[in-house]
């Protein structure tokens, strides 16, 4: 489902005092219904997916992304993370810096992971983006996972291409990323009881 931008701003995540001149793009709650301490599970599953989402709409978007990317050279090695932006790592105070940094994946590279957060982040001629994702109590007695886009795009070129493909991205992709993260959830529910018992 998704939520307005407060649902991530009015929370105390640690990403605030990192990512302070990144917009807020969108904010979902993922069907991800879990226990305390499940962030660990939801990022293993992530990191580990192939990157690849299961609906045909959504891969021909990202065929097409890819594709005119290469075109344009939207993603050439001049425009990622530590070549045309900086790392937002060199933004952690210590304690983040010192503790656990996570798993990378896909083009996305990990920034910090705690107990209740998880950010990463990757840039090409666009934009530079953040993915968070927090681990928040449902009101019930139980925790899911909440995910966050903050962005920052490069110039007037980036916020017309985020304006762009924002109708693709809310009936394209997210639709079916949400449905994948929740399907893959639901196969591993037996390794997290486990887990939990042993």
């Amino acid at each position: 489902m998704r939520l307005p931008s407060t649902a991530h701003t009015s929370r105390p995540w640690r990403i605030h005092e990192i990512a302070y001149d990144f917009r807020v793009e969108d904010v979902w709650d993922l069907p991800t219904p879990g226990g305390p301490d499940d962030l660990a599970h939801l990022v293993r599953q992530i990191s580990a997916g192939k990157g690849d989402i299961d609906a045909p709409v959504a891969r021909a978007l990202f065929a097409i992304r890819w594709k005119l990317g290469a075109l344009l050279g939207w993603d050439k090695p001049a425009t990622v993370v530590g070549a045309r932006v900086a790392t937002l790592r060199d933004r952690l105070p210590a304690d983040l810096r010192d503790g656990l940094r996570g798993p990378g994946f896909g083009k996305f590279t990990s920034v910090y992971q705690t107990h209740d957060e998880w950010a990463a982040e990757m840039a090409n001629a666009t934009m530079h983006g953040v993915m968070h994702i927090g681990w928040v109590p449902d009101g019930t007695g139980g925790h899911h996972a909440r995910m966050a886009v903050l962005v920052k795009p490069n110039g007037l070129f980036g916020a017309a291409y985020m304006a762009g493909i924002k109708l693709f991205r809310y009936v394209g992709v997210y639709p079916a990323l949400l449905r994948q993260i929740g399907r893959d959830w639901e196969k591993s529910a037996h390794e997290r009881s486990a887990a939990r018992e042993a």
